[in-house]
Order: structure tokens, then C-alpha cells, then sequence
């Protein structure tokens, strides 16, 4: 569990950043944020070959105390809080974290603001923020399985009206790999 942990992206990471490519159905004009987190600034300026707006709502899930461990890690040594957790769901909370539900009300704001701009907007963000909105646009509860994988390595696409609900669009579209990408 990276959460807020400032980590760079690897070299591996760079390189798969590089090989993609967005769709064409994003458009061209949409302007560009990143969470504040360096992977995430990265990624997106590797992305557009430009320096990007960051939105510090888009910051990753405090992962707070288990910041730094696998989950199996957290299965096996803080198993009763673990699992006494988990059935929380959407108010699942690391000791001295934070919750799904407080990223979705650090989020919502973001949200309201964006749909007043009407300009598309792309963001770079965390699994933590996407599965804060994936709740939001489905009405999850983040008990069990999830409506929908949010595959990592694709564009998901939700929408925002006017008072900040939101809707998936589109999930889990491949960012094409550029022709010198080798597989």
C-alpha cells in the first residue's frame, strides 16, 4: 500500500508510461491534472509532453499506518483489524488513515468545480480515488466484489453533472501502445 507515500515511478514504470498512448476519443483540447504525487505527475506529463495542472483532491487514500505494507502482510499480521475492516466497506480506515468515503467527500468539490467549468478534464489519479468514484457512480458499498475490475493501464471515463454525481461513461479502455512499444 503506496498511499501517500511520495514514490517515484520505476524504470519499468516510465517505460510502460511511454509506450502509451491516449485514444482518440479523448479529446484534444481537455485540460490535463495530476494528484500532487510524483508517480501520478509523471505519468502524466510523460503522457502529454507537458507540465501539468495538480489538484491536490486527487491524492491517493491515506493508507496511514499500513502505509508500506502488502496486503498480504496486513492479512497475516494485523489479521483481526484487517478483517474487522474490511467488512466497513466504504468506511474501511487504516489506523490514522482515511477512509473511502472521506476520499469521495475530498473528491466531491473537485467534482462540482469541474462540471461548472464544462471543459473535458483528464486526470491522473490513484486506484484509492477510482474506487472512491467507481462507489460514488454505482452505488457500491465496497462490500464484496466490486460491479466492475478497474483494470490498471486504461482510461476510465465517468461523467459529473452540474451538483457533482457522477457516472461511468466507459472502463477500462486500453491505452494504445505506440508502434515502437515492444510487447
Amino acid at each position: 500500500m503506496q498511499g501517500r507515500r511520495d514514490v517515484p515511478l520505476s524504470e519499468r514504470g516510465r517505460a510502460q508510461a511511454r509506450s502509451w498512448r491516449i485514444p482518440a476519443e479523448i479529446a484534444p483540447d481537455t485540460l490535463w491534472v495530476s494528484s500532487p504525487l510524483c508517480r501520478a505527475v509523471e505519468t502524466a506529463e510523460i503522457l502529454t509532453g507537458r507540465s501539468v495542472e495538480r489538484e491536490s483532491a486527487l491524492v491517493e487514500m491515506s493508507w496511514g499506518d499500513w502505509e508500506g505494507h502488502t496486503l498480504a502482510e496486513l492479512r497475516s499480521t494485523q489479521s483481526e483489524a484487517y478483517a474487522a475492516n474490511v467488512v466497513r466497506g466504504i468506511d474501511f480506515r487504516p489506523p490514522n488513515g482515511e477512509s473511502p468515503r472521506d476520499v469521495l467527500a475530498r473528491v466531491e468539490p473537485w467534482l462540482t468545480r469541474v462540471a461548472a467549468r464544462r471543459t473535458p478534464v483528464t486526470a491522473v489519479t490513484h486506484l484509492g480515488v477510482l474506487r472512491a468514484l467507481l462507489a460514488a457512480a454505482t452505488g457500491w458499498d465496497m462490500v464484496g466484489k466490486p460491479p466492475l475490475r478497474l483494470q490498471s493501464g486504461a482510461l476510465h471515463r465517468f461523467a459529473v453533472d452540474r451538483d457533482g454525481r457522477v457516472a461511468i461513461v466507459d472502463c477500462n479502455i486500453p491505452l494504445v501502445a505506440s508502434p515502437s512499444a515492444s510487447g
